[in-house]
């Protein structure tokens, strides 16, 4: 994983079930759960925002637009594609964030990364997990994202709301993860994101 951004420019406030600071620590200290190979070879990234709220961070999530071409409708890290430009998939994650919710990259503290994931749509997906400051000021592009919502940290990462749900593809077995959260459903790819980071932080640290 690697740290990068000014790590100082977020405080470390108070979670509702610890602290920030403690996640921080279980993430950067706690290796990632093992992940199946990646078959696909187009690389695409995606951030996993934090909002540092004093008394209840969150994860932010996007609703993606229902004019679009694939995934439409469905809840979603702001992501896409890498261009050739990008520096990293740090870079890609970050630019497309500022693309579709006008977050700044240089207000995001990025603590890592997660192993990639393959998608539906054929892309191997790297997760970039980043911590943003609680007063952000965000614009979603009516273009690709139809509504922006947070989800307290302890209710994404409560393992109970993750339903495993086995479906064939292709003659293989694959589980996907369903989950609810309001009048939100949280599936496919999003939710195993969610997943696998809520495994990774679960186990304290030794």
């Amino acid at each position: 994983m690697t740290t990068v951004i000014q790590p100082a420019t977020v405080p470390l406030t108070q979670l509702a079930t610890g602290d920030l600071a403690n996640f921080v620590t279980r993430f950067q200290l706690q290796c990632a759960p093992q992940a199946k190979p990646v078959r696909q070879m187009r690389k695409a990234a995606v951030l996993v925002p934090i909002v540092c709220h004093a008394d209840t961070p969150t994860l932010l999530l996007t609703r993606r637009s229902s004019t679009l071409r694939k995934h439409a409708g469905q809840v979603a890290f702001p992501g896409g594609a890498a261009d050739s430009g990008d520096a990293s998939l740090i870079a890609t994650a970050l630019r497309e964030a500022e693309e579709e919710v006008a977050i700044s990259p240089k207000l995001v503290t990025v603590l890592g990364t997660l192993p990639p994931l393959d998608s539906v749509s054929g892309f191997q997906v790297t997760p970039v997990v980043g911590l943003l400051p609680a007063n952000i000021r965000m614009a979603p592009n009516a273009d690709e994202v139809a509504e922006l919502f947070e989800m307290p940290l302890a209710d994404a990462f409560s393992l109970a709301r993750y339903y495993p749900l086995d479906i064939e593809r292709q003659r293989q077995t694959h589980r996907v993860y369903l989950s609810w959260y309001q009048q939100q459903f949280v599936w496919g790819l999003t939710a195993a994101i969610i997943h696998q980071l809520a495994l990774q932080v679960s186990t304290p640290t030794v």
